[in-house]
């Protein structure tokens, strides 16, 4: 049995409040953990409201004592670090908001683990630092913000003796999601049954159902002792990409509705991702288990539960 496992298991959370974030922090609170969640004084936290009796919230002025003093608060075992601002493009006012969230919140967290002598830390990052299969090229500066956290890390690493696991996610989807992503719009278009355009549709989308997400976080945190100083990078990947086109096309069979689709009806947008990040390394004693086909029919009663549920045929 691992160190983490010997404890009482203690879990500081940032992005809570986000959707990958609560379906953590629930599942810790499932599996047993003393959770305690970092949030802004002003955050809605309707996401966690499942859960509000059983975790602890720490709010943060914005300041590194703050945190420090937070951090020592919570005495957590482990940091699960997954908040941050996501822009697939920016404006010029957002390059301050980029980099308070993910470069400036993300230090103050590691100074303050470093501190308080916290040395386990599972960081979350994006297979957008890798456009066109590079090891490392940008998609867009929100990718940039998290390569460089991930830089900054290095000292803290080395200096600190932190141990970090980072976990790049790719396209991610599941039950009860209200981000303006792939599945939810689908959903809308099907339910609308109103021409929607897209763009050709070559472009490659590797989806990784939520649970499948969420138990690479808990399993990457069961190894973190296992890999010593350091810092271990890992791709939550469904190894299955399919062009968007077959994406749509694989929905459609899974549902047995037809999308209104029309293809070629906008173009690709900037710096169109078309062929995912291949090279990285697996999470070691993780593999995806939910299929698409199954797990597409379990987001239907969570996007659209005030419309009529239409009838999804059995599989």
């Amino acid at each position: 049995m691992d160190e983490l496992q010997k404890s009482a298991r203690r879990a500081l959370v940032t992005g809570t409040t986000g959707y990958i974030g609560s379906n953590l922090a629930k599942r810790l609170v499932a599996d047993g953990w003393d959770v305690h969640v970092i949030v802004r004084p002003t955050a809605k936290l309707d996401a966690l409201d499942p859960i509000r009796p059983s975790i602890t919230l720490h709010e943060h002025d914005g300041s590194t004592r703050n945190m420090i003093q937070l951090v020592s608060d919570a005495r957590p075992d482990v940091v699960f670090h997954l908040a941050s601002l996501f822009l697939a493009q920016h404006r010029p006012e957002d390059v301050e908001a980029l980099i308070a969230s993910n470069l400036l919140f993300s230090t103050q967290l590691a100074e303050a683990m470093a501190a308080n002598q916290v040395k386990y830390l599972i960081n979350t990052s994006t297979s957008w630092q890798h456009y066109e299969d590079a090891e490392y090229n940008p998609v867009n500066l929100y990718a940039a913000t998290k390569q460089a956290f991930e830089d900054i890390l290095a000292y803290y690493i080395d200096s600190c003796g932190l141990r970090v696991m980072t976990l790049a996610l790719f396209d991610t989807y599941g039950p009860n999601d209200s981000r303006p992503k792939l599945i939810p719009l689908l959903w809308k278009t099907t339910l609308d049954q109103e021409p929607f355009a897209m763009s050709p549709g070559e472009q490659m989308i590797d989806l990784v159902h939520i649970d499948d997400v969420i138990d690479a976080f808990i399993i990457g945190a069961a190894q973190l002792p296992e890999q010593g100083q350091g810092h271990m990078r890992y791709g939550i990947s469904s190894g299955m990409p399919l062009r968007l086109k077959d994406l749509v096309v694989a929905f459609e069979q899974a549902t047995g509705f037809k999308l209104p689709i029309v293809w070629g009806g906008r173009a690709y947008r900037s710096r169109e991702v078309m062929l995912p990040w291949s090279n990285y390394t697996m999470l070691p004693r993780w593999q995806p288990r939910v299929p698409f086909e199954i797990g597409i029919l379990k987001t239907w009663p969570a996007q659209h539960a005030h419309r009529e549920p239409l009838h999804i045929p059995p599989q």
